[in-house]
């Protein structure tokens, strides 16, 4: 029987959102280039919020996708939360890096106050806050830091992404992140935070741009084909433990 690679999908699937079908589509024709039969199961964040670690553990991988506010943030951050102190695959763009900053700073950071302006519009202080300027539709270039596991990933110093996004971490607290562990692998021209990843687990990496929206059949995103594959390679460890 052939081995089915299991992806959670962290979020609330919307019909309306084109960037919910770009990620199905991307994942299936990532996996298609790669022969490996996959299967896509989106978890709605209310679920989350009490769903066991043995259900967790049915799958083999995340993906924390766009489409935030989530129905429910602590559902959110639970998923992230069980993907990273686990070691599972896990890749999160758009709202899913954003999550992905703010599961960090409450779990690993120890921080208290920590907001986000989509849920709490009148908090003083912003971990993630809108943008000086938005990005929904943009079309940017990102430098990748030399020797982090994205610029092997993509081979090259710099990469042009596409963006659907209008938050992003606050810049003041981009080197408290770096300092702790979740390393700054790629910014914009002004040195912003655009790609975060965690050097220690087998592959965990978050975008503020949507390698989704730019993956074709004819030229599927390498950083998906990675997550497919380090998928796999999880799937076949597992399956070799007693």
């Amino acid at each position: 029987m052939e081995d089915i690679i299991t992806i959670g999908i962290i979020g609330d699937f919307d019909e309306k959102r084109p960037s919910h079908f770009a990620t199905n589509e991307a994942l299936t024709h990532c996996a298609d280039k790669l022969s490996m039969n996959i299967e896509i199961s989106w978890l709605p964040t209310k679920s989350l919020e009490s769903i066991s670690k043995e259900d967790m553990s049915m799958f083999d991988a995340f993906w924390c996708s766009p489409g935030s506010p989530y129905l429910s943030y602590t559902g959110a951050i639970k998923g992230i939360q069980f993907a990273r102190e686990n070691n599972y695959p896990f890749i999160g763009t758009c709202g899913g890096f954003q999550h992905a900053v703010m599961e960090y700073a409450q779990n690993v950071l120890s921080l208290t106050e920590v907001y986000h302006a989509e849920y709490n519009p009148d908090a003083s202080t912003f971990f993630i806050a809108p943008l000086s300027c938005s990005l929904v539709g943009e079309t940017k270039k990102i430098y990748l830091k030399e020797g982090s596991i994205v610029q092997q990933i993509y081979d090259k110093d710099e990469t042009v992404e596409r963006y659907n996004c209008s938050f992003g971490l606050n810049p003041s607290y981009q080197d408290t992140f770096d300092a702790r562990g979740f390393h700054v692998s790629g910014t914009d021209e002004t040195g912003e935070v655009r790609i975060f990843e965690l050097p220690e687990n087998r592959f965990y990496i978050a975008t503020l741009f949507q390698p989704q929206l730019s993956s074709t059949k004819e030229n599927p995103h390498i950083l998906i084909l990675k997550f497919l594959l380090a998928a796999e390679k999880f799937h076949q460890e597992r399956k070799l433990k007693p």
